[in-house]
């Protein structure tokens, strides 16, 4: 490879904070990025699941710390934010993964599940975004990834305020995209299909779907955390310098079918 496109894609000097880190397309991304070289903050709520992640990252040469975090409470976000400013680490990229999926018929919603909901997947990336955006534009360099769903941009069935709040996890990325591209900080949405992972797991347990979900697909198959690494480096590395605002479907063709 030629040492100006490896340019392209080299995070070395950067450092990533990714929600969700440990598991699914959080960790996909964690460790492309950490083979990209960047100083790479995995961040989740269980402290042994981020740690064993962390310890995988390092076996295999990446820079890797552990935080814990709950991106539905306010409180927790604030103090990782805390931890972080203390110990004088500054966030060049973003990517929220973490987030909640609650399945359930549109009238069976409870208020609680609602607002643990929206705050998960939609709150939460809002106050990490505005948080660490500004700093990210004072530098002049910035990337800010946020994973949304299909779930967006389409109707399933019983996806009820989860597909509202990656509803509005994609406006939020055009939000925040308008606000500070000019500063050199972009801001996209990678928008999976169906993908096999813990969050998935209770869909993922119906053989029947799975196999009509991949069906549905150009591919023929259902996709994988690792689908994700190739897009997440090029929209969170200079190769994706001009790709700001967007939805990036990763998906197999499912949302063109």
């Amino acid at each position: 490879m030629k040492a100006s496109i490896a340019r392209l894609f080299d995070l070395a000097g950067r450092a990533a904070l990714v929600t969700g880190g440990s598991s699914g397309i959080g960790r996909a991304i964690a460790g492309v990025l950490a083979d990209a070289g960047a100083q790479v903050v995995i961040a989740a709520r269980q402290r042994q699941r981020v740690e064993q992640a962390v310890r995988e990252l390092v076996a295999e040469g990446g820079m890797a710390e552990a935080e814990t975090v709950d991106v539905a409470d306010r409180a927790s976000i604030a103090a990782l934010l805390r931890r972080l400013d203390d110990a004088g680490r500054t966030i060049d990229i973003l990517v929220n993964s973490a987030g909640s999926n609650l399945r359930m018929p549109f009238e069976a919603i409870r208020d609680e599940d609602w607002d643990a909901t929206l705050a998960a997947n939609l709150t939460g990336p809002f106050l990490l975004t505005r948080a660490l955006a500004p700093g990210m534009a004072a530098r002049g360099w910035g990337r800010i990834v946020n994973v949304a769903s299909q779930q967006a941009i389409r109707a399933f069935g019983a996806s009820g305020a989860y597909g509202v709040s990656k509803g509005g996890l994609v406006s939020l990325t055009r939000s925040t995209a308008e606000r500070w591209s000019r500063s050199g900080v972009t801001c996209n949405a990678l928008m999976p299909g169906f993908v096999v992972t813990p969050l998935t797991a209770e869909a993922s347990a119906d053989p029947a779907r799975v196999a009509a979900m991949a069906a549905r697909t150009m591919i023929g198959r259902n996709g994988v955390p690792e689908d994700f690494r190739g897009a997440a480096l090029l929209l969170a590395s200079d190769a994706g310098a001009a790709i700001t605002g967007q939805m990036l479907c990763v998906d197999g063709g499912f949302s063109a079918t």
